[in-house]
């Protein structure tokens, strides 16, 4: 029985030194480290707007007419003044010359009016002729007169109509889809056109909600667009590379939303925003604080809320954090990081604590995964 005992505590000694021995000789896990940097970091405010040309004009007939020549591409950008639409010119041309003719006859019979008048007042001087005559020739110059006048005005108007059978660009932009074809009669009742849209600059509304501007006023500020930057991202992710600014506040609040229309005002020169397109507007300002930020991809989540690994003395070890937001593509941690760590992004899958880690420097990068 005493053997039995020996033979049982010296076999379980051989396979616990076993065990602890693989356990020596396990290899370290590699694993890819960012240092978690403080930066300075302003705090920002983020908002859902929609981007509005500066100048959008529906382009629209002024006169009805048959239409003859749509002289642009559909989609391209085109200078103030550009050729748009041509509409037969026939019938107004023939307006024109009606009342160019009535004017010119209306000029010969205002000319007869004058030396009738004339000749009136030379035989009422010499008491050859009445006051009655001269009054009658005088308001007979007179009536002519405002015949002279109306006939210029119509004279005037059929050329305004002749000038609206050429339809031009009143702005410079991209100009959309034509709405109508050559062949069909087009007029003020037929709707737009076709619409064309200003490019650079582009504006951006967002609406603010009151709480916003409550919670400023707490913190002992004014609201005052000056100093505010403006950046956006679009729906993809992927950041405008163009900053902005705040060109103005609306004056009053939504009723329906407790909310005030703010825009900012963005540079385009590549054309990257669209009209009516969705995108996302962050606000800076403010003192810039020193805050830890890490890539997002380090973040990892439980039941008891978000932590990440770090590289500590050839071991992976575990650090509850307490994020702030995001800062560009990275995450702003409040509390568990002080700056300094090597905080884990790559070779996390199947992490453990305490598990011996060989840890590689990889470019700070917040986008690494």
């Amino acid at each position: 029985m005493r053997v039995f005992a020996y033979t049982l505590l010296a076999f379980l000694g051989a396979s616990s030194f076993a065990n602890a021995q693989s356990a020596q000789q396990q290899p370290a896990i590699p694993v890819g480290v960012v240092t978690a940097e403080r930066k300075p970091i302003t705090k920002t405010l983020d908002f859902v707007g929609r981007v509005e040309a500066v100048q959008r004009v529906d382009v629209r007939a002024r006169i009805t007419g048959y239409l003859e020549k749509v002289a642009f591409k559909e989609g391209d950008l085109i200078k103030e003044g550009a050729p748009l639409y041509s509409i037969e010119k026939g019938l107004f041309e023939a307006a024109v010359g009606q009342a160019e003719g009535v004017l010119e006859k209306d000029k010969a019979a205002k000319a007869l009016t004058e030396v009738q008048l004339q000749r009136s007042e030379d035989l009422l001087a010499k008491q050859a002729g009445t006051q009655v005559a001269r009054d009658q020739a005088f308001a007979a110059d007179e009536s002519a007169k405002g015949v002279l006048l109306v006939d210029e005005a119509n004279l005037k108007t059929a050329k305004i109509n002749l000038g609206y059978a050429e339809i031009t660009s009143p702005i410079a932009g991209k100009v959309g889809k034509t709405n109508v074809t050559i062949g069909n009669v087009v007029g003020p009742e037929t709707g737009p056109l076709t619409v064309i849209v200003s490019q650079d600059p582009m504006y951006v509304t967002f609406p603010v909600s009151q709480r916003e501007f409550l919670n400023a006023q707490k913190a002992g500020h004014t609201v005052d667009i000056t100093g505010i930057k403006a950046s956006l991202l679009f729906s993809d992710g992927s950041p405008y590379k163009h900053p902005g600014k705040i060109n103005f506040v609306n004056v009053t609040v939504d009723r329906a939303t407790d909310t005030v229309l703010a825009r900012a005002e963005f540079p385009n020169p590549d054309f990257a925003l669209v009209d009516g397109q969705l995108v996302r507007v962050s606000l800076a300002g403010g003192t810039p604080e020193e805050k830890v930020v890490i890539p997002q991809a380090a973040l990892i989540s439980d039941q008891e809320g978000v932590y990440v690994f770090i590289a500590e003395e050839g071991k992976a070890a575990v650090r509850r954090v307490r994020t702030g937001g995001a800062s560009g593509t990275g995450v702003i941690i409040d509390q568990g990081l002080t700056g300094g760590e090597q905080v884990i992004v790559q070779g996390i899958q199947g992490l453990r604590k305490d598990v011996a880690v060989r840890a590689t420097s990889l470019p700070p990068s917040p986008d690494r995964s």
